[in-house]
């Protein structure tokens, strides 16, 4: 196994992850492009110390962007969403 501060690289904080961490105990996760979920399952639970019960992925595509009339993309990334236990909670600082 990888080490698990590689395996996951940030906490994704917006408005979706916020009230999906409120109403259904899930959080997302910016992850390593070649993580798969039994990495990232045991990533979380390594760092967090909770009890992971499913973890999604999506593969985020990098979207086209324009800045000063010079076309370019976004950075394509992986995201993981992680459900947890029934009463366990990740607080980020």
């Amino acid at each position: 196994m990888r080490d698990p501060n590689i395996v996951i690289r940030s906490p994704l904080i917006t408005e979706k992850a916020t009230r999906l961490a409120e109403k259904e105990n899930k959080y997302l996760f910016e992850v390593d492009n070649r993580a798969n979920k039994i990495e990232i399952k045991s990533a979380i639970r390594q760092i967090y110390k909770v009890t992971v019960e499913e973890v999604n992925i999506v593969n985020q595509c990098g979207k086209w962007k324009r800045v000063r009339q010079q076309p370019g993309m976004t950075a394509a990334y992986k995201k993981a969403i992680v459900t947890l236990k029934k009463g366990d909670k990740i607080e980020f600082k």
